[in-house]
């Protein structure tokens, strides 16, 4: 996962949310959100700039809802006040992927307001603000709706109901490790699903405890014999000293609105922020001078906005061309970087950007390779005290987990799915998750029966998958200045850029003088096949070159690490970036469901706001969780409808059949029943047509019927029962008076027939096609018919209609 301490960028102001409808300053007053430093990961470690002109997403709002024009001072009066606060609490909700003044997909498809865009819009935006807020402040206690039902005025109850369904439903609130939010989790499954989930990465690990919360039975197959995926925190020993190293993941970037950060609270886990400080040294390890330091930067930063401007010229163009290709054709012809120093210093910071999308540049999208930026949580970049393993093992606590399984074939169709893991074992569910890294998806490590759809192997194809690796030191102690928490190493090879470029101090959260050297690029590559021994000493004459001019020894580290994740079989890689010919969109397509609401897609590669990073994949295994308890749900209750729709025709069918015993209008081949009030030529009546059995005669019976009717299909058939004799009954739903005008037709039941499908237009069906409508009809008759019994006398209905039971 990306470990990436980039910078900050400032957001876009953003309107349109109302303040207090009392104020006096303005007909229309609206919201304007202070300037908040995001993350940007274009930016050298430790320096705050703000976010390049040409960013291909400038607004930090939704990119999948419209903004919405402020209320009408009209309406003004409507708008509530929950309290004095709603920018802050509009921050809130914009660092937790909220729009500002905007709803999100997921809102709108979820019906929570009847009118999108209007002043209910406006008032479900601040009720949902102040309940995120104060989710933000009371972590450890679970959030209750009833809390919040005094300071809601009566008519936005069922706002307050909409926003509050629709947070803790999507994991939004009432989430993670906290005692009050374990007690909430059911001991034993509520609901008769089952959801397999592959992989017990953060993505897995988040899905399956809120699945298990919501009342589901999940099992968690899991190829590795540990948790965590590429989140490893290993614990290193020797010489009595031990410390906690992050091989996988390590940097929770920003922790504004980041939900692994309200994960670690819970657990009382202090966050050490990263410091800026970052110095660099040259190949010879004596420092960098700091004014061609910063005149490099400078200019680093300057043709990344000229590269900005350039995909913005090139409009479609730029989706083909390659990040790489682009600063190198922009710094020869700037020509700013001239000595060798200059060369070195620049090549670093390209080193670092492929640091941070884990890609060679030259294999980046130059239109999309930073398409969420503009999405970056605001808020410090930190270390984790003992290890992101503390958050993982917290997450795993009573999550029902096998080892050691891996998943070579999944089948899913209309009846469930079936992960068929190594050794032959299969596990049934009725539904499953695949959270398995892009790179496995990629290798085509796991067989999906039936194949997965085309878009979406295009998008697992297009989207790029790239490489970090690192070097992890347990020293007897800390010899470099504890003052910082990085600092970086120059190479006059370009090739070798990313070569133990960048130096993690972990002295401070590990528990011991821990330090740990990054390896990415093409250096990362590489590296997968270079010996330990030999990647430790090139470390160590870094080291010494840059400490021991100072008279500072450097000493043999007591225990080494070196990471391998590009030949690791369960991840085979590091994380994901857009690559040339890919977009944001493919993160989107990855995250598709596919069949019919069987099989899901979770991890940092299927969200296009936050991949590369370990908030992405946790967020995206609760946005699963939330997917699939919103099929299952479906899915019962089309199986309700559809029990109750089998249980009400079968006792419609029967009621029927037993009016039609006594019909209120008969015909040849034809017997009507009527409802409604008998006055009333457009009340309700059901028509039956008998085929086979014994015909009645009619008084035109040797007439001909040939007709040139357009529906020779219909009458086909029903020729077919003629000649076989069987019985057969067709209806129709029609008016009284439709039923009066072919009782008149001449002719015969051909000719009536003809009549009442070729000019009424009318659509015989059998019993079943008849809909809701007819058995809302036939319950009135039935209704009507006993309580026409309980009364003295005949009905006068029958009166009217009995002199004409056998007209023809």
């Amino acid at each position: 996962m990306s470990d990436q301490a980039p910078p900050y960028a400032p957001l876009p102001l953003v309107s349109s949310l109302p303040l207090d409808p009392n104020s006096t300053l303005s007909p229309n007053p609206t919201l304007v959100l202070p300037n908040l430093a995001f993350p940007n990961k274009r930016k050298r470690t430790g320096f705050r700039r703000k976010v390049l002109s040409g960013s291909p997403a400038a607004p930090a709002l939704s990119p999948s809802a419209p903004s919405q024009p402020p209320p009408p001072a009209s309406a003004a009066d409507d708008i509530i006040v929950i309290n004095r606060e709603p920018t802050a609490e509009a921050v809130t909700a914009l660092t937790a992927g909220f729009p500002a003044d905007s709803l999100t997909d997921e809102e709108i498809e979820a019906g929570v307001v009847s009118d999108v865009g209007g002043i209910e819009q406006v008032n479900y935006i601040l009720i949902r603000n102040h309940l995120l807020c104060r989710w933000r402040e009371t972590y450890n206690s679970w959030l209750a709706k009833e809390h919040f039902a005094t300071l809601i005025p009566p008519h936005c109850e069922h706002l307050l109901n909409a926003a509050y369904s629709f947070l803790v439903s999507h994991s939004y609130v009432n989430f993670g490790v906290a005692p009050a939010i374990k007690e909430r989790i059911p001991k034993e499954p509520t609901r008769p699903t089952t959801v397999v989930v592959l992989g017990a990465g953060l993505a897995g690990l988040a899905a399956a405890r809120q699945l298990v919360a919501f009342g589901f039975k999940v099992i968690v197959l899991e190829g590795r014999k540990r948790c965590g995926g590429r989140v490893y925190t290993k614990k290193m020993e020797g010489g009595g000293h031990s410390a906690a190293g992050d091989l996988g993941g390590s940097v929770l970037t920003g922790t504004f609105g980041n939900p692994l950060g309200i994960v670690a609270k819970q657990l009382g886990l202090p966050m050490h922020k990263i410091r800026d400080k970052c110095p660099l040294y040259r190949p010879d390890g004596s420092p960098v001078d700091p004014e061609v330091d910063k005149k490099v930067e400078i200019t680093f930063n300057k043709l990344l906005d000229k590269s900005s401007n350039l995909r913005t010229s090139m409009g479609e163009v730029a989706a083909d061309v390659s990040l790489g290709a682009a600063l190198e054709t922009l710094r020869q012809a700037d020509g700013g970087i001239s000595t060798q120093e200059e060369k070195n210093l620049f090549n670093w910071h390209l080193a670092n950007l492929e640091y941070a999308n884990a890609g060679l540049l030259s294999r980046l999208s130059l239109a999309f390779w930073d398409q969420d930026d503009p999405y970056d949580m605001g808020g410090d970049h930190c270390f984790l005290p003992g290890g992101n393993g503390r958050l993982v093992h917290a997450l795993a606590e009573n999550v029902p987990i096998v080892y050691e399984r891996t998943v070579h074939t999944v089948r899913y169709g209309g009846d469930g799915v079936q992960v068929v893991v190594n050794g032959g074992q299969v596990y049934e569910g009725d539904m499953a998750l695949c959270t398995v890294p892009l790179g496995v998806l990629k290798n085509g490590g796991i067989k999906f029966v039936p194949e997965l759809p085309q878009r979406k192997l295009d998008s697992i194809k297009r989207l790029g998958f790239g490489l970090l690796n690192k070097v992890a030191m347990l020293f007897p102690h800390v010899f470099w200045s504890t003052d910082l928490d990085t600092f970086g190493h120059l190479v006059e090879d370009p090739r070798r850029r990313g070569e133990f470029f960048l130096f993690y101090s972990y002295a401070t959260v590990a528990g011991g003088p821990l330090l740990m050297a990054l390896v990415a690029g093409e250096a990362a590559h590489n590296f997968e096949t270079t010996p330990p021994t030999d990647a430790v000493s090139s470390v160590l004459q870094i080291l010494r070159g840059i400490y021991e001019p100072q008279g500072i020894e450097v000493p043999d580290p007591l225990q080494s690490v070196c990471t391998r994740w590009g030949t690791d079989s369960f991840s085979l890689g590091s994380y994901s970036h857009v690559a040339v010919g890919a977009s944001g969109d493919d993160y989107d397509i990855l995250a598709e469901s596919v069949g019919d609401g069987r099989l899901f897609f979770a991890g940092e590669a299927t969200t296009r706001r936050y991949p590369a990073t370990m908030h992405g994949a946790f967020i995206s295994g609760l946005r699963e969780a939330a997917n699939i308890t919103l099929h299952a749900n479906a899915r019962v209750a089309k199986t309700k409808v559809d029990k109750s729709s089998s249980t009400n025709m079968q006792a419609c069918a029967t009621i029927l059949t037993d009016l039609f015993r006594q019909p209120d209008l008969e015909f040849g081949s034809f017997s009507v029943i009527f409802g409604g009030k008998a006055s009333d030529p457009k009340s309700p009546a059901i028509l039956k047509v008998e085929f086979g059995g014994q015909r009645k005669k009619n008084a035109t019976e040797g007439a001909k019927t040939e007709q040139n009717h357009s529906n020779k299909l219909l009458f086909q058939q029903l020729q077919s029962h003629f000649n076989q004799q069987q019985q057969l009954y067709v209806y129709t739903l029609l008016s009284r008076q439709q039923a009066m005008e072919l009782r008149e037709v001449r002719g015969g039941d051909d000719i009536r027939l003809h009549y009442l499908c070729e000019k009424m237009g009318v659509k015989l069906v059998g019993r079943k096609g008849l809909g809701p409508g007819a058995d809302a009809v036939i319950a009135s008759i039935k209704a009507e018919r006993n309580r026409s019994r309980a009364k003295p006398g005949p009905s006068k209905l029958k009166k009217s209609l009995k002199p004409n039971v056998t007209a023809s």
